[in-house]
């Protein structure tokens, strides 16, 4: 695998998984992908990251908004686990998803994007908002 700035972002919920991925020089993100969260869903992944070959796969993680850790944030942990012995040669990252959803939800209804239609792009988007906060924190320790 070539060295690469690129970043995979998962928004992973129970029914589907939103996936950004950065350009090739790790300035910006875009939405890519809607997986559903079912048992195929890392064969899916698998084809992504040899597709995009990032370095680093961010995954958000759901902390409540008083900081403390739920069972969805849980789950996401355990996943990190999964992602990290499934791909060693990547660095698993989390990444804090606070109101990422309300944030694309938003955006879609601004947009003037119809209901049934905005559930197919809210999880690509908000992977985008989730990566597009880490990206610009990033920038900013720089």
């Amino acid at each position: 695998m070539a060295t690469s700035r690129r970043i995979l972002c998962l928004d992973i919920g129970h029914v589907r998984i939103g996936v950004a991925v950065t350009d090739p020089l790790g300035i910006f993100a875009q939405g890519i992908d809607v997986i559903p969260a079912d048992d195929l869903w890392l064969e899916k992944l698998d084809r992504l990251i040899e597709r995009y070959e990032p370095s680093v796969v961010l995954m958000g993680y759901p902390v409540r908004t008083n900081g403390q850790i739920g069972p969805e944030a849980q789950n996401i942990l355990d996943w990190s686990h999964v992602l990290e012995e499934r791909y060693p040669q990547l660095s698993i990252r989390l990444w804090d998803e606070r109101y990422s959803t309300v944030i694309a939800n938003r955006t879609l209804i601004e947009a003037g994007i119809r209901r049934e239609k905005r559930r197919s792009k809210v999880d690509r988007i908000a992977a985008a908002i989730i990566l597009q906060d880490y990206i610009d924190h990033l920038r900013r320790e720089n």
